[in-house]
């Protein structure tokens, strides 16, 4: 039954898909059928998924730097809250820039190539790690800072024993989201710089109107964005068993 359900939802999905295309006589160079995106795959299989490779690099090194950055800034704002009162405006200006415009100056400061997806990718997974590992970091209950003091914990014992463990489970909701960006961003990159990836697959696919293919990369990408999100929400129950718990 924990599968069952959405496996049917999706075979459900696919199946109305497909009979909406048939009742209603789309051609596919409009809305392509389930299996002639199936057809498109099987006639370039190795071109698609080294594209997808391509995608999977920039998107998990991105993801990654953004992470440790993430944390650490957290760790550090939290630790020196003047430091955050200064700095913390100034985060908040910088990622209302919108991503999708600054994706072409990109390329013309890091050149072509993987850096500027790279780059993207940090600029749009940074801040939701930030706001959501400081907001678990500033949440711990009176009683265990109590607790901490009463044992004689220095500072930073009470951080890495207390806080820290205590904010794993807003930490995971910040590193969900991000993972969900990351994808985005990295596709972003791709079609502003389409020399690799699924994006630039999907770019040079319209410009031919292989619709088939183009839908082929989005599929892809969908599986791509779901696997990454199941991946950190495995570790989380792995490293934080006990969150789902005490969250009733």
């Amino acid at each position: 039954m924990k599968w069952g359900l959405p496996i049917l939802g999706t075979v459900t999905a696919i199946a109305l898909w497909w009979a909406g295309t048939a009742v209603l006589g789309i051609r596919s160079f409009f809305l392509p059928a389930p299996p002639d995106i199936v057809a498109a795959f099987r006639a370039q299989p190795a071109y698609l998924l080294r594209e997808l490779a391509a995608t999977v690099t920039g998107t998990v090194a991105g993801f990654g730097i953004a992470t440790v950055a993430g944390l650490l800034l957290a760790v550090v704002l939290t630790a020196w809250r003047s430091l955050e009162r200064a700095t913390l405006p100034v985060l908040v200006a910088l990622n209302s820039v919108p991503k999708v415009a600054v994706a072409p100056l990109l390329v013309v400061w890091l050149g072509f190539g993987s850096r500027p997806k790279i780059v993207l990718v940090v600029l749009i997974c940074f801040f939701p790690i930030l706001v959501a590992t400081m907001a678990g970091l500033t949440s711990t209950p009176a009683e265990l800072s109590e607790l901490g003091r009463s044992l004689s914990a220095s500072f930073w014992q009470a951080y890495v024993k207390i806080r820290l463990p205590w904010a794993l489970p807003q930490v995971f909701v910040g590193l969900k989201v991000a993972i969900s960006l990351a994808v985005i961003g990295a596709v972003v990159a791709e079609i502003n710089n389409p020399t690799s990836g699924l994006g630039a697959v999907i770019v040079l696919s319209g410009m031919s109107f292989d619709t088939p293919l183009a839908f082929a990369a989005i599929f892809l990408l969908a599986m791509l964005s779901t696997i990454l999100f199941y991946l950190v929400v495995a570790l989380e129950r792995w490293l934080v068993p006990w969150a789902r718990a005490i969250s009733g």
